[in-house]
């Protein structure tokens, strides 16, 4: 990556961090640069579960999932910027634990956020979040996994598909029905164990951008009541108020590949020579380096906005989480976008870093609700205040 570039900059977003989140991003900054960046990308779907092991630990080992424990949303905006703008797997792994945790801090007793968050935050346990089902993407509600309770153990059926980690979680944070005919009041969540009898690994599914993915199947499988996170009936608010937090993280990732992308079309642009002068004096070239840096800073500002909501103790950031979302996961498809056209043949090589932002960018925009759903929860909320 060129030099003297530092992802994340605080300098455009001074005005919603204090003075630990500006000491913090330049250790963050540090540790992505000096640790993610030498590693090897994994190159299929096998060296992806493997690697996100190892991240695991590297992360854990660090500390850097301490911000997911004390829910400081804008170190995680920072963690997520850094980690994504050097390695999507990475990133992929914090925000895992993220999902995977959050439920567990927000509805757990004692005794299992010590069991199953304290070795999450630790890097020494791998979470899942397993709510999407064939049938069951943007309308939660239409679950169908069924939690059936016998005494005092439920018994899990049913599948779900497109889990990351799913095959290599040490837990699932599940989503299931306890009473399907009271629709979204009907949901219930529960940590299930990886090794939980009748919890089936069915089979990968492979990513264009290598990611440990896949679906996963309940067949009988009983757990303790105490495993039960929050009330029945309580899974659907749980899970959107988990979402409704960690939203905005995903459009920091989005500016981490963003911020990645942009450096490295500036430095090419800088050094690549056509017609006897540099790229970076074409007015067309400059165009491109202008919209993609103006972007990136406008998603920014959403993003720290809504997680210094967030962190001033906000009940909810519905509003502020989508558009961060829905405007940063746009802006950063079409900012790699544009660094593949600025870099020309060589940003279409495998394993370059622009070509890898590539293929790892186009998930953020569907992933915890599509960018239309973010739109759908905009002109509601609008709507709804009279605006």
């Amino acid at each position: 990556m060129a030099s003297g570039v530092t992802i994340p900059d605080p300098a455009p977003i001074r005005a919603f961090l204090e003075d630990r989140h500006v000491a913090f991003a330049a250790k963050i900054g540090a540790f992505a640069s000096e640790t993610l960046a030498p590693r090897s990308p994994a190159d299929d779907d096998a060296a992806a579960r493997r690697e996100a092991r190892a991240l695991l630990e590297i992360l854990g080992a660090g500390g850097w999932f301490e911000p997911i424990r004390s829910q400081d949303w804008r170190c995680c905006c920072l963690v997520r910027e850094a980690l994504a703008s050097q390695s999507p797997l990475a990133d992929a792994v914090f925000a895992l634990q993220g999902l995977g945790t959050i439920p567990l801090l927000l509805a757990g007793d004692a005794e299992m956020r010590e069991r199953w968050a304290d070795p999450a935050i630790a890097g020494r346990a791998l979470a899942a979040f397993a709510m999407t089902e064939p049938e069951a993407g943007s309308d939660v509600a239409a679950i169908a996994t069924m939690a059936r309770r016998d005494g005092a153990e439920y018994v899990l059926d049913g599948a779900k598909t497109l889990i990351s980690n799913a095959g290599i979680a040490d837990f699932y944070t599940v989503f299931a029905a306890t009473d399907p005919a009271a629709g979204n009041k009907g949901i219930s969540c529960f940590l299930v164990p990886g090794d939980a009898p009748g919890l089936r690994f069915v089979r990968a599914q492979v990513l264009s951008a290598p990611h440990p993915l896949g679906e996963i199947a309940f067949e009988g499988c009983r757990i303790p009541k105490a495993l039960r996170l929050s009330d029945e009936g309580r899974g659907f608010a749980l899970g959107l108020k988990t979402l409704d937090r960690l939203r905005a993280t995903v459009g920091a990732a989005a500016c981490g590949m963003a911020a990645r992308a942009l450096a490295e079309s500036l430095s090419h642009a800088r050094t690549r020579r056509q017609f006897g002068k540099p790229l970076a004096e074409f007015q067309l070239v400059q165009q491109k380096l202008a919209r993609m840096a103006t972007e990136l800073s406008a998603a920014r500002l959403l993003v720290y906005r809504a997680a210094w909501a967030a962190d001033q103790g906000a009940e909810r950031v519905t509003l502020e989480a989508a558009m961060a979302k829905s405007f940063a996961t746009e802006a950063a498809q079409r900012i790699v976008d544009d660094a593949v056209q600025v870099l020309g043949g060589v940003g279409v090589l495998a394993g370059h870093p622009v070509e890898r932002l590539y293929r790892a960018v186009r998930a953020l925009r569907i992933y915890e609700g599509t960018t239309e759903i973010q739109q759908l929860v905009i002109a509601t909320r609008l709507l709804e205040s009279g605006a």
